[in-house]
Order: C-alpha cells, then structure tokens, then sequence
C-alpha cells in the first residue's frame, strides 16, 4: 500500500498542476476593471471640421504616460501633438495638430487602471466624410502574449506562496507546535517563503513590459524599471518584499528558537509569535488590497480591510491543507500527525470558511450589482465557478472532519487499553514479589550449607596442592593476560562497529514497521486521502481566483454596456443615450482655470434635460459669475439656439425641456465668465440621434 501512494500521490500533483497551468494559459490578457464609457469625438462619428483635440472618459481613473493615446491619420502617421493630459475627473485628453485634412482617424489608447491592470482600444471618427485607411482599428493587446502569460503565472505563485507560508505557519502555531521540528513542514513554509519572493521579483521586472510594449526584451529595462518603481503597483511590490524580509525573520525564530524551546516555554514564545505573524500576514495581503480590485470603485475604505480579511482566511485554510497533506504523506514515522493537531486544524478551517462566505458575499455584491451579472458578465461566470469549488471543498472537508473525529476516538481507545494494561502489569508484578518472599527462604538456607561445605572442600584440597598448584597458576595466570590484552585489542573495534551496524538495522526496521503500522489504520489512510482530495481541489480553486482577478468586474462591464461604450467595442456606437461633454477652459485670469461638463439626456430630438458641471483642475466643484449655452447645427444652418440653465448648487446648473428640432452632429458651445472682464468660449460636437 505504502509503496503505490507515492507515485500515486507524485503524479495527482503534476496532473493538478498541468491544469492550473494551462487555465491560466487559457485566461488570455487581462481585463481591465476600468472602460472607456465615453469618447469626444464618438466611435465611428463624422465631423465637418478637425477637433482641436481628442478626449476619452473611463470609468475610473487611469494612469497614462506619453504614448497613451495616439491619433493616426489615414495613412498611419501621428497627428496627436504633445502629451496625454487629464482634464478633470476621469477623462484624458491629447491635442491634435492644425489644419488636419478630411478622412477617417484612428484613436487608440494603452492605460493602466488604477487597479493595476492595462486597458487597451481603438476606435475611428471621421473629418468631412469617411475615407480608407490603411490603420487596424483592432484593439491593442494589452497584458498579453509571453510577457502576460510570464505575468499570469507569476501572480498565481504569488497567491500560491503566500497561501503556503501563511497558512503552514498558522498550522505550527495554533494546532501542532511540535511540528516545528518536523523537517517536512519546515520545507513546506520556507517553500512558501520562496516562491513568494521569486514570484515577487520577477512581477516587478515583468511590470513595465506589461503594461507597455509587451516584449521580453524591455524586461531589464532600468529605466522602465525606474518609471514601474513610481507608481501604485511597484510600490506595492518592493512593500511586499520588505515585508517578507520580517517574515524570513519569523520563520527563522519559528523554527530556530521555537523548535528549541520546551512545551512550557513554547507556551510563552507562541503568543508573541502569533500576533507578529498575524502583523506580517496583514500587510502582505495589503500589498494586494491596494492595489488591485479592491482599492478602487464602490466603498474601497470598507472593501480593502475585507480582502485582507478574505486572503488570511483563504492563506489560513489552503496553506494548512499543504502542511497538514505534507506531514500525512512525508512526516517521519516516529512523529506522526497526533489526531488531536489535525482536530485542531480542522476547527480553525471552520473559521476560515466563515469568514470567507462573509467577505465573498460583500465582495461579490461589490464588484457585481446585479443576479443577472452572475450569467451575463464573464467575470460573475468566473465567479459561479469558484463558488462551486469552494462547495466542493467544504464537502470534502466534512468528510475530512468525520475521518478526523474516528481518528480521534481511535486514538483515546488506544490510550485507555495502554493505561489497563500497564496498570494489570503493575497489580501482576505486585503480586509476583510478595509469593517469591515466603517461599525463597528454604532454598536460601540448603544454598548456604552448600557453599560452606564447598568452601571447606575447596581449602583442603589447595592445601595438599602446595606449591606446585601456585607456581602453575602464576605462569597460567600471565599467559592468560597477556593473550587477553592481544584479543581484547583486536576484538573490541569490530564488535563495536558491528553493534552500531546492528543498532542502524534496528532503526531501520523499527521505522519501516510503525510506518506500515501507520499506514495501515485506516482511519489515517482515509483522512489521508481526503486531505489529498481537498488539496486537489484547492490548487483548481487557486487558478480560478487567479484568473478572476484578472478580469474586468461584471458591476464595470454591465456599466460600459448600459453607455453603449464597452472598452473592447470597435464597431461604431449607436447615437442613443446620454452624452457628456467635458470641455476644459482657462479665461487668463487668476483661478481661471478648470473643466466645464454638458450632460445631454437622452440626447434624441425633442426635450432633452442639460445639467452643467464646473470644476477646478483637481476635480473640486466651484462657482463662476455667469455661464451660457448655445447650440448649433451648422449642416442645416440652425442656431445657435441660446439656453439659460438654472444655478442649482455649488458647480452645478441645470435646464430642462431643451428643445433640439432635428438629428445631427450639433456643436455645443459654452461661455465661461469667471470675473467682469474676464471669460472664454469652449465648444464641442455631441451627435444627436
């Protein structure tokens, strides 16, 4: 039996890890939790005159650089001049060069979300009148390719690392403290420890590279390595190796210190390592709640204390799985698993699963917003998945617990049968001393007569010997000596060599029999399995959640579509719904400056509802003296059309029943007066379907 686990055992482990492998593969580049909801011009318009400028409106921030956005002529050359700057709130802009000729543009943009994934498109708008092209309006593939799969991989050893060294550490300290000196459990977390920190190093190097070109030569770029360093996710990742030096640091004292320690001590020392452990666990999991999904969106003060959360109890549960299946399969056999450990472990698992139902429903509600987004978005299809491995995980780990508490009750029947017998051999070696007293007198006596009469024997006879019987045992008496001396010598080193020899085989084949003792209860032998079970499943689940970070939440993506604007769309946009407008200004004067925001709702012929937003630069609402709108129609020579909106709060003015006659493209024009002599007109095209 013992001999067909092993491989058994070897080959699961390669067939789990081909599968995450190639589900990982499989994941394709990342989707990005930031879209592009909005874009002046629109996807697919035509304008009777070239735009001073090109703006693209994402759901959230984004962080850009100076290629982020292009804007290519029909031919393939630039025309954007100048780099990418915001305007305010979530929309980027870059200007375009002068006196551009009519035909058919391409826009297409690379940004980094600020939830450190890459967001890449491309879309077309026309000046006068479409024309050919010879620019691919496909989008960019952001986060793809080799350097993306290097990306994935190196996240999910990441998320492996972490959970092994956490989670195994957690298993010394809280359910077995006498496995810090069981050699397979040290490998397990220093393993952990180890991969982290290579899959660390290797994403800050891979950073730059994918979030930019994507090629594997920019991989020791040091000066992209510079610009990684300066934003959100490098800092994070050099956070997260200056926390994993504390944790060599822990893990030395757990097993140096530790180890050494006696039970009473030990006692002593584990409370401090507990809530040092606990501090470094916290803040390497906030290495990702700060950023990735969590960080950003709806209630990110709330959610990212919950990742942190759900990542220590996913750590606490799937690394001590790891460790538990390493000293069931590895552990020597003179110090297995006691069944009160894996009794221990199985109730801090219980807790880690409550506290991953409690932040995965927040988390999902969070990041998704609807049922429907469980069905309609890949990310809440992601999702149903992982609830499902996780179901079947908790249903192994009940099979688990059953194994676990008949170990348990095997092990307490052991106990009492070791404590009856040791107490019948107690009463019996009692009673065998007090029946040997009376009777041991009579022999005692007839024994003494014997040696007396011998003795008197002995002497007469020696005494008719004389001499000669002396002289005789002299010279024997140093023969004898002398040859002992030469055999002692000779003889002393092989006898010892052959007892250690002799006690090794012992060892050997004391060894050998607890382990097939072991081996054979089969309560051992089932929980054994189930774990190995459970450890399957978790490497599955670990893939999954790898993949589901990576991917644009169902709440964005329900969102991009409800504007008509997903961030993969490349088909031109229908002329429905609202439009916004953003239109920054700057009349010369002092706090002259900001960004002027037209909402025309539903942005259709008829009434219409026009609210007006002006803010600073830094995204501030403000007041200004006076602002007016006008709207024109150029093609049909209709306006401007004059409307008054209503001051209803701080930055805000609204108008309703705006009448717009005809469909078209109408230029929205806004004056901005921000003292008594100073202001500015600012206009932009909206398509009105």
């Amino acid at each position: 039996m013992t001999q067909t686990i092993a491989p058994r055992f070897r080959t699961l482990v390669l067939l789990l890890l081909a599968a995450a492998c190639a589900l990982l593969a499989g994941a394709g580049p990342a989707s990005a939790h930031a879209a592009l909801t909005g874009s002046d011009p629109r996807q697919g318009a035509v304008v009777d005159r070239a735009p001073a400028q090109v703006s693209l409106t994402f759901s959230e921030s984004v962080s850009v650089d100076d290629d982020a956005l292009r804007v290519l002529d029909p031919k393939g050359k630039r025309v954007d001049a100048g780099s990418p700057s915001g305007t305010g709130g979530t929309t980027y802009s870059v200007k375009l060069h002068a006196g551009l000729p009519d035909g058919t543009y391409t826009v297409t943009y690379q940004v980094v979300s600020a939830d450190s994934h890459p967001v890449a498109g491309a879309y077309t708008f026309s000046v006068g009148a479409p024309s050919d092209t010879t620019v691919s309006a496909s989008p960019q593939a952001a986060g793809g390719g080799f350097v993306g799969g290097l990306y994935g991989v190196g996240r999910y050893v990441s998320y492996a690392g972490f959970a092994v060294l956490v989670g195994g550490a957690a298993f010394v300290l809280a359910c077995w403290p006498r496995g810090s000196g069981v050699r397979v459990v040290q490998r397990v977390v220093v393993s952990g420890w180890l991969a982290l920190t290579a899959a660390t190093l290797l994403l800050l190097l891979l950073r730059g590279s994918y979030t930019g070109s994507g090629k594997l030569g920019d991989v020791f770029d040091l000066n992209l390595l510079g610009e990684v360093l300066q934003t959100k996710t490098g800092a994070a990742l050099v956070s997260r190796l200056l926390l994993l030096a504390a944790a060599a640091l822990f893990v030395a004292v757990l097993f140096g210190a530790y180890d050494k320690r006696e039970d009473e001590e030990k006692r002593d020392l584990t409370f401090g390592l507990a809530v040092g452990g606990t501090v470094v666990a916290a803040g390497l999991a906030a290495t990702w709640a700060m950023s990735e999904h969590a960080s950003v969106g709806l209630q990110a003060g709330l959610a990212m204390p919950a990742d942190v959360v759900h990542m220590i109890a996913v750590a606490t549960w799937l690394g001590g799985l790891t460790a538990l299946l390493a000293a069931l399969y590895r552990g020597p056999a003179d110090a297995p698993v006691p069944a009160e450990a894996v009794h221990r472990f199985s109730r801090l698992a219980f807790g880690s699963v409550i506290a991953l139902v409690v932040t995965g429903t927040y988390q999902s509600w969070r990041q998704l917003g609807s049922w429907t987004a469980f069905t309609d978005t890949r990310y809440g299809q992601l999702l149903l998945v992982k609830i499902a491995l996780v179901a079947v995980l908790v249903g192994i780990a009940y099979l688990s617990r059953r194994w676990t508490a008949q170990l348990a009750q095997a092990a307490t029947a052991g106990v009492v049968r070791q404590r009856e017998k040791h107490e019948k051999g107690d009463k019996g070696e009692k009673r065998d001393k007090g029946e040997k007293a009376p009777v041991g007198a009579s022999p005692a006596r007839k024994n003494g007569k014997a040696a007396a009469s011998g003795t008197a024997a002995k002497g007469s006879t020696s005494a008719e010997g004389g001499k000669t019987s002396g002289t005789s045992a002299k010279a024997g008496g140093a023969k004898g000596a002398g040859s002992a001396k030469k055999s002692g010598a000779s003889n002393g080193s092989g006898t010892s060599q052959r007892a250690a020899q002799l006690a090794r085989q012992r060892a050997a084949v004391d060894a050998a029999r607890q382990k097939r003792q072991r081996d054979a209860d089969p309560n051992r032998f089932g929980l054994r399995r189930s774990v190995l079970a459970e450890a399957g499943v978790a490497v599955v689940l670990l893939a999954v959640t790898t993949v589901l970070t990576q991917t644009e939440p169902g709440r964005t993506e329900e969102e991009a579509k409800a504007t008509g604007a997903s961030s993969s769309a490349t088909a031109p946009e229908a002329s429905t719904g609202a439009v916004t407008l953003d239109m920054p200004f700057d009349t010369g004067s002092q706090n002259g400056r900001g960004v002027v925001r037209v909402e025309l709702d539903p942005a259709r012929t008829g009434a219409n509802d026009l609210h007006l937003y002006v803010e600073r630069p830094d995204g501030t609402a403000f007041d200004i003296p006076e602002v007016k709108v006008a709207l024109t129609q150029k093609a049909k020579d209709i306006g401007p059309l004059p409307v008054a909106p209503d001051h209803i709060t701080t930055g805000h003015w609204s108008a309703s029943a705006v009448q717009i006659p005809i469909g078209g493209d109408w230029e929205v024009a806004v004056t901005v007066r921000t003292s008594d002599i100073d202001q500015v007109t600012v206009s932009k095209n909206a398509q009105i379907g």
